[in-house]
């Protein structure tokens, strides 16, 4: 499968963009799965249900399953996360894997970048960038992409990973 990142600081519009991304790439016949990296300790389980007893009990592993999706919670209790080629390894088969966050994972990325919020780009300190999106011109070697135009986005992304 190949993978394609979008990376940025909070607030960028990573999500918003993926968000109209994902059907763009989904008309052209493509596959689409997301892993999304987070700094925030989340659960989807809810306290005191069946699932999360079991968890609380020590199962390393609960798969809840329905008539619509099924998720897979592994509690990690290692020293440390798994890597991302290990993720990877978990998910079922695509066409495209998009990534978000991994900001240092060395994965072709797209650094999204809005002046406005102040903050440096990340680009040319991670060599991985390989496109920028902005809602402004900026001075870059690299492609610069409009943010507010995410056809022009899933383009991009479709030439460079030649899908």
């Amino acid at each position: 499968m190949k993978r394609f990142g979008f990376a940025g600081y909070s607030g960028s519009g990573k999500t918003t963009l993926i968000e109209q991304i994902i059907p763009q790439l989904r008309c052209q016949g493509l596959t689409v799965s997301l892993l999304k990296h987070t700094h925030h300790d989340f659960d989807l389980d809810q306290p005191g249900k069946d699932s999360w007893r079991h968890r609380q009990a020590g199962a390393q592993e609960v798969l809840l399953a329905g008539g619509q999706r099924w998720a897979l919670l592994h509690e990690n209790r290692a020293a440390t996360p798994p890597s991302l080629d290990e993720l990877c390894q978990r998910l079922a088969p695509c066409d495209l894997l998009l990534v978000e966050g991994y900001k240092h994972e060395s994965i072709p990325k797209l650094e999204i970048h809005r002046p406005a919020h102040g903050r440096p780009l990340l680009h040319p300190h991670d060599p991985a960038i390989v496109a920028i999106a902005s809602d402004v011109a900026l001075d870059t070697d690299l492609p610069l992409l409009d943010l507010n135009r995410p056809d022009q986005i899933t383009a991009f992304i479709i030439s460079y990973l030649q899908l």
